[in-house]
């Protein structure tokens, strides 16, 4: 059986590495462990940003910049950081003002018996997407991991080649 593309190990193991330290940053910013942090989306950093450029710098780093595979690579990256930064984040800015009118309907239908509201079991989900600064987060992590993925491929090519010609 063929191992599986390097690419795409170097990208999800950014998006793994992006939400364990999602754990961390919640630490940092509330005081408290969440364990579940590693399982949400939106937070610092972004592992969509993350998972996208480590395979944008891990394909321009072994194909060069003016390859067609970097091309589509990095075009696709910056599709999914705008939508996670912009698009995602205001629908999850949009459920966060449903859910407070929701809370108000709540209270208001509490003081005016005559209005009846059945209030929903579950709120929408809120944090969706993310902040600029976290998609830079996400981009500058995978970016790095990106360059050092491909770094150790070039090395244990190297050493490959080194043996052949000892053969």
């Amino acid at each position: 059986m063929e191992k599986m593309n390097r690419g795409i190990w170097t990208a999800l193991s950014a998006i793994g590495i992006a939400q364990g330290l999602k754990i961390i940053t919640h630490k940092k910013l509330t005081g408290n462990w969440d364990l579940k942090q590693a399982f949400t989306t939106g937070g610092m950093p972004s592992s969509h940003s993350a998972g996208v450029a480590a395979l944008a710098s891990y394909v321009a780093a072994n194909k060069g910049w003016r390859h067609t595979e970097t091309s589509l690579a990095t075009v696709f990256g910056v599709i999914v950081m705008y939508d996670a930064q912009g698009i995602r984040r205001h629908t999850g800015e949009i459920a966060q003002l449903v859910n407070d009118l929701e809370d108000n309907l709540v209270k208001f239908s509490g003081e005016f018996p005559s209005f009846e509201y059945v209030e929903r079991e579950k709120e929408l989900k809120e944090v969706l997407g993310h902040q600029p600064v976290e998609v830079g987060a996400g981009a500058l992590l995978g970016l790095v991991l990106g360059l050092i993925s491909a770094k150790i491929e070039d090395r244990k090519q190297m050493k490959h080649e080194e043996l052949e010609l000892k053969v």
